[in-house]
């Protein structure tokens, strides 16, 4: 657990929590914490009993906001597309008037990536630092569907020019993502929604405005993740066609060749009569003859399967 000042995006690190209860003259404090320090940090900040059971007992928790009477509690999912996985982590916020609490189990890279917004903004409120904080995860979220769409488009195009049986598994388990991802949005977009429009204390009404740019952000998103989904079905579409032209182009091919020899078996059998005189049979040059004949023959259909487009 890190304790620390912010004062107009400075950051001072605080040896004693406790001092972190009192209001700053100045700025606020952010204490990045894991769910172990709510045994210390409830009684300091009297957290509400029902949020901290829920940061304790869920690991993976539907997007929400619960407003207290001293503070609010936020859920928050950050998202991760590592080695073509997609992973959500939740991201727990207390917010009050003079502090925000980041709850995490897992590394967040938002809240790395937060600090050098911070100083350049020159945040000096907890409600700005959400803003922020809020603000980097639908941007990433662009960003992951940005890379899904990348994907889609490979995957496509993979199933065109050469289908295989694994394009079906990875078609099935990208839509499995996708739609796992759009339940997840819906409710994240309620949360931001309530922070830009409800009247709440610890929100300022000018920070209301830029929250409602981000609920327009997460709706075009959201909108996305719709988009990928039916490109999926296509998708799925296209792979099934492909499958059934690949098995028609086979087909064909080999009724081709079975077409091909049904007159050299033909005459094969002929010769193969067992009769007294057949016409070229008591010739020198009569079995070489029958034999080139049949490699004409083969050779003159093959041509013309070819012209008629056949093969």
């Amino acid at each position: 657990m890190k304790a620390r000042l912010v004062q107009d995006g400075i950051f001072t690190l605080v040896e004693d929590i406790t001092q972190t209860v009192v209001p700053p003259h100045h700025g606020f404090y952010w204490i990045d914490a894991e769910p172990e320090d709510l045994e210390m940090l409830q009684p300091l900040f009297h957290l509400h009993e029902l949020a901290v059971e829920d940061v304790l007992t869920e690991e993976e928790q539907r997007p929400k906001i619960e407003l207290y009477d001293t503070h609010y509690f936020i859920v928050f999912n950050s998202i991760r597309f590592d080695d073509e996985e997609i992973f959500l982590r939740a991201l727990n916020i207390f917010l009050g008037r003079h502090y925000i609490i980041t709850i995490t189990r897992q590394k967040i890279n938002e809240i790395r990536a937060l600090k050098p917004v911070l100083w350049e903004e020159e945040v000096k409120a907890p409600d700005e630092f959400l803003y922020h904080l809020i603000d980097l995860i639908i941007d990433n979220y662009t960003l992951v569907g940005d890379r899904i769409d990348a994907k889609i488009e490979k995957l496509e195009e993979e199933i065109l020019m050469h289908t295989k049986k694994a394009h079906l598994n990875e078609i099935i388990g990208l839509r499995s993502e996708i739609l796992w991802l759009k339940k997840v949005l819906n409710p994240q977009r309620e949360v931001i929604a309530t922070l830009g429009r409800k009247e709440l204390k610890l929100i300022s009404e000018p920070l209301k405005k830029y929250f409602g740019d981000i609920y327009e952000n997460a709706v075009k998103i959201s909108e996305t993740f719709d988009t990928f989904r039916e490109l999926m079905g296509n998708l799925r579409e296209a792979y099934q066609s492909s499958l059934a032209n690949r098995a028609n182009e086979i087909m064909r091919v080999f009724t081709a060749i079975t077409t091909i020899f049904m007159p050299l078996t033909f005459i094969t059998g002929i010769y193969g009569m067992n009769v007294t005189y057949i016409p070229g049979a008591d010739t020198h040059w009569g079995g070489l003859s029958i034999i080139f004949g049949m490699v004409f023959l083969g050779i003159a259909m093959f041509w013309l399967f070819r012209k008629k487009d056949w093969l």
